[in-house]
């Protein structure tokens, strides 16, 4: 059984929020220091995170700390995961230049691999659009489409260049992406393919991740300048805050079940939870210096911290607002 620690922590950085002083917290230490990158929740209660320089997709079981890994294929780096509606983990995998569908419940694993005149694409995230297929990004400067009717992959240059690197989908299944190098927020016409683009509140913002709040507003990660960013499609206005603390750099971003938009700030070794409501963050320190938490993701009244410098996922429980002590 793997051992997990049980700790309780949540350091106010503005007073004022509606949120309770604690949240109950979790710290499950991974096997043969895996090089953990995304985490995403699993349809039986289990987490799903990309063990990414051991080739496989990893299993966490929250309950007992247990973890199985699965074999991706020869050569696999996986980056990205998320459940499908299918309820499958759908993965960008480097390694293999394509993307990977493990189905928990028979065990097959099947792999969509670009064209071999792609090249190499540096694949990251994926999401799901409202029609079932899966879209893609990756940093070399592409975004692509698995169309699952027709098992089919495609891929596309994407605008400006390199960059292209967090996706999310909104609750009506549109498809929007950031590009972190050449600094935009781009929506894609999941018909087309193609994309327009919107221009960040600040030039040279470099958006890294991206995620939809219940609304539909996109919600941006902002990597070299330290700010958090709405961005309202109806409206097609931004409105942004800067993260606490000294140079902040902001890497992943999720909106949870209650639209509190979760953050990592790697600068600070902390993931801020913001409320839109008040306008006020707080701050869930990592585990052990050099958490590196990457992309942020949960499900309703938890969130997943994977700390890729510490090896170790840490699971946030918010549904529960008692005041715990060690």
């Amino acid at each position: 059984m793997q051992k997990f620690l049980t700790s309780f922590f949540l350091t106010t950085v503005l007073a004022g929020s509606a949120f309770a002083a604690d949240y109950q917290t979790k710290v499950f230490d991974l096997p043969n220091k895996s090089y953990i990158h995304d985490v995403a929740p699993a349809p039986d209660g289990k987490v799903w995170y990309t063990a990414q320089r051991d080739g496989k997709l990893g299993v966490l079981d929250p309950k007992t700390g247990d973890v199985k890994f699965v074999d991706l294929g020869k050569g696999s780096k996986p980056h990205g995961v998320i459940m499908g509606k299918d309820g499958n983990a759908w993965i960008t995998d480097g390694g293999q230049n394509g993307i990977v569908r493990y189905n928990p419940k028979d065990g097959s694993v099947k792999v969509w691999k670009l064209p071999e005149d792609t090249g190499y694409t540096n694949m990251n995230t994926c999401a799901i659009d409202k029609n079932g297929n899966v879209w893609f990004t990756g940093q070399s400067g592409f975004y692509g489409k698995v169309d699952v009717a027709r098992d089919k992959i495609e891929v596309w240059e994407a605008p400006k260049g390199s960059g292209a690197y967090g996706i999310t989908s909104t609750p009506t299944g549109d498809i929007w992406f950031v590009s972190l190098a050449s600094s935009y927020l781009g929506k894609v016409n999941i018909e087309t393919g193609m994309v327009d683009v919107v221009e960040p509140a600040r030039p040279k913002a470099g958006p890294r991740r991206v995620w939809s709040d219940s609304k539909g507003d996109l919600w941006v990660s902002e990597w070299n300048s330290g700010f958090l960013s709405r961005y309202n499609p109806a409206t097609k206005q931004w409105k942004s805050w800067q993260a606490p603390g000294e140079n902040p750099r902001l890497y992943a971003v999720y909106v949870d079940d209650k639209d509190i938009v979760w953050s990592s700030q790697w600068g600070a070794n902390t993931v801020y939870a913001f409320d839109p409501k008040t306008e006020k963050f707080k701050s869930v320190p990592g585990s052990a210096s050099g958490a590196d938490v990457r992309q942020i993701l949960g499900r309703p009244g938890e969130i997943f911290l994977p700390e890729s410098g510490n090896a170790r996922i840490v699971i946030v429980n918010t549904a529960s607002t008692a005041n715990l002590t060690n």
